[in-house]
């Protein structure tokens, strides 16, 4: 009975950390795509002409304000150094934790704080409860990051990969969930347990600094993400749901963490740290460079090992040692950012511009250097696998693992089959009510640019109701990502996909998580895709098969090379060679997939960034391609943007559907700035 109630004790402890944990994760997750749009916008802002902006249309930040709140941040990230002057003072702890509650509440409730701001304070806040839980209740630091990435994965297969709770309906969830910090955070302050009191003083120390920063980066970016899972190794995200939810809590399994101890006991201690590092590096690999079932399987393993790695992070502390552990939690925080940024310019490494005259010098050096980071999007996890193992590599004196008693092992077991199997049930599939059987088809084209509008407004609701308001029954997607980080972490065409009752394919073109989708109603019964040679940014061609009624339509969905002056050392004209490279070898895939078009009943689709009267569009019309965008009734422009100018201008058609084996019965442009495209259709007649 009084084993019962101390650990009753015990589990009010882990509740405050867990929701310390999630507040953390989600502020984290919101701030950092927050950050890359309103810097984004920032940045275009010298260009706008005021009288030219519709004072409706969201997202125009002045620089002023962004760099006020990134000063507000790096002071916040500062607040875990009062641990090393304070940190003996318990009250500190509760004051953290108060803050963490309010800050997260602050984010969901219209205030004159900006909500970067906010999550700025529960990431400062929360990085402060950190370093003073080291000192006070070292054994709940794991369990802080293991239940906050696993409530966070379970919301999000609630919200379909989107984050429900940075949503302004979630206001009332929100404010029970700080209410319940808070009421923890007192409960454990002035009921502290005998346990607490007696506990071994702990500390981070710089190596682990390092390695806290790396196992963030891997969990945000990668392995705590079912999409991104599912992404990186080209498999179902539904079965992955679960199985990550369950690597993900194992681990607070105590005969789990036995049986680790056993195993990586094998190894002499000078080897143990590199075993599980080359491990884990391993499971990576496989799961990123082939795909398939196997391949997300080598991720969920490898997510398992991650989750296991938050034993790790701390050590007793020595009688006369003195800790730093509040300056490496701020350090921690840099390293999260310096790999943040790698991640980014692996995705964004085609759109890096020259320096101003006064710092043309660098011009030699720092672009090359970004640019160089195409294709190294598993390099930059490779390398934080190796930091994020640092604490094991230096820690062979102790393995942390250890176990308990039986009761805790089953009722471990326990909360991830009713967790795991909860969110199995929130991620099912929806059904989809199929189109078959008529006469006529509306088949649309629209570049979502990552779900941001041109000042960088991200709005995916605003999309699915651009897409719902053309009352097309397929769609062809361009700009589409599913897991990045400064997309949110969200798969944009599977939550399109689910909002609007249809299904989805999607094609990666770059690291697996950028790339282009097709939504349809129509059955899809094929799928596939091709690279093209991309001297910018890489594209490629997707190819979806429907079958609207007895003979499939055969899909392609591209998206070239753009035509913008300044973001390489390339010309306009060596822009244009690209496309056209690009347009042959689309036109060598599809007569290699029907020769001479034999088939018929082909679309090709997307966005090819070139007007109407270039080479480049004659070309496509000298195959035999027709678009009903061609009469002038139905002529429209589908970019529109007011910050900056392409060799096309700002306004112009850049969007086609061509069509072969089917009449062009009407087209139209659907006129909303969810994205800096619009979206184009076209009305086809289907009966041979």
């Amino acid at each position: 009975m009084q084993a019962s109630f101390r650990l009753l004790l015990k589990i009010r402890y882990l509740l405050e950390a867990g929701l310390v944990g999630l507040f953390l994760i989600q502020a984290l997750r919101y701030l950092i795509g927050a950050l890359y749009a309103r810097v984004s916008s920032a940045s275009v802002f010298p260009a706008v002409n005021p009288d030219l902006v519709d004072p409706s249309l969201p997202g125009l930040i002045a620089p002023n304000v962004v760099s006020s709140e990134i000063t507000l941040l790096v002071y916040l990230i500062a607040l875990p150094i009062l641990a090393l002057l304070l940190g003996r003072f318990r009250a500190l702890l509760i004051l953290a934790a108060v803050g963490v509650a309010i800050g997260r509440a602050l984010m969901n409730i219209s205030v004159s704080i900006t909500m970067p701001a906010s999550a700025a304070i529960t990431i400062g806040c929360a990085l402060l409860y950190l370093a003073l839980i080291i000192r006070w209740r070292p054994r709940t630091l794991p369990y802080l990051f293991v239940y906050g990435f696993a409530a966070d994965q379970v919301l999000r297969a609630i919200g379909n990969t989107l984050d429900p709770s940075t949503q302004a309906s979630y206001v009332q969830p929100q404010l029970i969930l700080s209410g319940l910090l808070l009421g923890l955070a007192l409960l454990n302050f002035f009921r502290q347990d005998a346990d607490e009191r007696a506990e071994t003083r702990h500390l981070l120390t710089f190596w682990s600094g390092l390695g806290l920063g790396g196992l963030l980066f891997l969990e945000i970016s990668l392995l705590a993400l079912p999409n991104a899972v599912a992404g990186r190794a080209n498999t179902d995200y539904t079965r992955f749901v679960p199985l990550l939810l369950i690597a993900t809590l194992l681990p607070i399994v105590p005969q789990i963490r036995e049986w680790g101890k056993v195993f990586i006991g094998i190894f002499d201690a000078s080897l143990r740290g590199w075993a599980w590092m080359l491990l884990v590096a391993l499971l990576v690999v496989i799961g990123t460079r082939f795909s398939g079932t196997i391949a997300g399987v080598a991720l969920v393993i490898a997510q398992f090992c991650v989750s296991m790695m938050w034993w790790w992070l701390i050590r007793p502390q020595a009688e006369k040692e003195r800790s730093f552990s509040g300056l490496w939690v701020t350090f921690s925080a840099l390293v999260l950012t310096l790999f943040l940024v790698f991640d980014l310019f692996t995705y964004e490494y085609a759109y890096v511009r020259e320096f101003s005259a006064r710092l043309a010098f660098l011009n030699d050096i720092i672009p090359p250097l970004i640019r160089g980071f195409r294709g190294l999007g598993l390099g930059v996890i490779l390398l934080s696998v190796f930091i994020a193992a640092l604490p094991m590599l230096q820690g062979q004196r102790r393995i942390p693992w250890k176990g308990g008693t039986i009761i805790q092992s089953v009722l471990g077991i326990l909360v991830i089959t009713l967790i795991s199997g909860g969110a199995a049930f929130a991620a099912r599939p929806i059904v989809v009510t199929p189109v078959r059987d008529t006469e006529t088809l509306n088949i649309a084209t629209y570049n979502i640019h990552a779900g941001y509008n041109e000042f960088f407004h991200y709005d995916l609701e605003a999309i699915a109701q651009t897409i719902a308001a053309s009352t097309a029954n397929v769609v062809l997607l361009q700009e589409v990502e599913i897991a990045r980080s400064t997309s949110f972490g969200v798969d944009q065409a599977l939550w399109l996909a689910r909002r609007l009752g249809m299904d989805t394919r999607f094609y990666a073109t770059n690291e697996g998580l950028q790339g282009l989708a097709v939504l349809s109603r129509v059955p899809i019964i094929f799928d596939d895709g091709t690279l093209l040679t991309s001297v910018g940014q890489q594209t490629g061609l997707q190819r979806v098969q429907i079958q609207p009624d007895e003979q499939e339509i055969t899909l392609y969905n591209t998206w070239l090379g753009v035509l913008v002056e300044g973001v390489d050392d390339r010309t306009i004209s060596d822009q244009e060679q690209d496309q056209r490279r690009q347009l042959d070898q689309i036109f060598g895939i599809m007569n290699f997939h029907n020769p001479n078009f034999r088939l018929r009943r082909v679309v090709l689709g997307g966005t090819f960034h070139n007007v109407p009267d270039s080479e480049l569009i004659q070309q496509v019309r000298s195959i035999g391609f027709t678009t009903a965008f061609d009469d002038p009734a139905f002529a429209a422009p589908t970019f529109q943007v007011t910050f900056w100018q392409t060799s096309i201008g700002r306004r112009a058609r850049l969007d086609y559907l061509w069509v072969l084996g089917m009449s062009n019965l009407r087209a139209g442009v659907v006129d909303t700035h969810a994205s800096d495209h619009r979206l184009a259709i076209v009305e086809l007649g289907i009966r041979r």
